[in-house]
């Protein structure tokens, strides 16, 4: 198979780590790639929200299947450019990719499959948590506890431009569930624990990610298949209820309360750093098990650690 990765993260570089040890791998390719990918495959200069330079590297290309790491080309809609042309894509399309591209329309997703989640609150008042409703590379959240850390919350927010949701700040463990999904079924994954704050002691401002672990301590297998249950494929379910199904990995950002899981956001693709924590955990056809859920059907599929 011959497969083309889109990105130049690490977690890309993980990707295409797990996949080149795939027994199914003919070809591995990255657009743009970085010089860790570069000594697994070939890399080529397209920028990863580039649609057409990516349509046409897939073809000259002939791949098999293509993934999409980011999730700034998913929310643009490159993985529908891709699919209208007959390319086999993982990820999400763009209205799908809202999941991730608006916290607004998240809550409202969550809302219909009835899913647990923090409380939407219509004035900023300490304690509370204030988001940018768009992409913000994980820097766009905002704990604030006194009345001035919400006016510099405020500010910072009001940076990224367009809407804001303010919500109650919620305490206990973070965890990070995914669920790898063909549209309609979803496969659990296990879960990463990772640490955003940029300073020693867990301090300071939140970044796209310092580092991660799994597995995580306070969750076993059975309490990963019941947050899915919970969580995954409900929203799932209302995304393909609204003719938008969701092909890629679903990335919940959860909150383990001590009144229950409560979701926190989610994402449309694959977590960075959490990916790089994420892959070598898992066994079996990790490569077989992506071009079935692009192609629609992950029935059977297990990747458990």
């Amino acid at each position: 198979m011959k497969v083309l990765v889109v990105g130049s993260g690490g977690r890309e570089h993980a990707l295409a780590w797990k996949l080149a040890h795939a027994p199914g791998l003919a070809q591995l390719h990255a657009a743009p790639g970085n010089p860790g990918i570069a000594g697994l495959g070939d890399c080529h200069p397209i920028r990863a929200e580039d649609g057409e330079g990516l349509l046409g590297l897939a073809r000259s290309l002939d791949a098999d299947l293509v993934l999409i790491g980011p999730e700034a080309p998913l929310v643009a809609g490159v993985a529908d450019q891709l699919r209208h042309a007959g390319i086999a894509v993982f990820g999400p399309g763009r209205d799908a990719a809202r999941i991730e591209g608006s916290k607004s329309f998240a809550k409202e997703i969550m809302l219909a499959a009835g899913v647990p989640a923090a409380q939407r609150l219509a004035v900023a008042r300490p304690p509370c948590v204030l988001k940018a409703d768009g992409l913000a590379a994980g820097k766009g959240v905002f704990v604030c506890r006194t009345t001035q850390e919400v006016d510099v919350g405020l500010r910072a927010a009001a940076a990224f431009g367009g809407p804001l949701v303010i919500e109650e700040l919620l305490e206990g463990p973070e965890v990070s569930v995914f669920g790898l999904s063909d549209g309609i079924r979803v496969v659990p994954l296990p879960p990463v624990q990772d640490f955003k704050r940029i300073g020693e002691g867990d301090s300071g401002a939140n970044t796209g990610g310092m580092g991660s672990i799994s597995p995580v301590p306070p969750l076993a297998a059975d309490d990963v298949e019941d947050l899915v249950d919970r969580v995954h494929r409900p929203v799932v379910a209302e995304l393909a209820r609204r003719g938008t199904p969701f092909v890629g990995v679903l990335f919940a950002g959860l909150m383990l309360t001590d009144g229950g899981p409560r979701v926190l956001e989610f994402n449309c693709r694959f977590g960075d750093p959490e990916t790089q924590s994420l892959l070598p955990r898992l066994r079996g056809d990790v490569l077989t098990t992506l071009a079935a859920a692009a192609a629609g059907d992950v029935s059977g599929a297990d990747l458990a650690a």
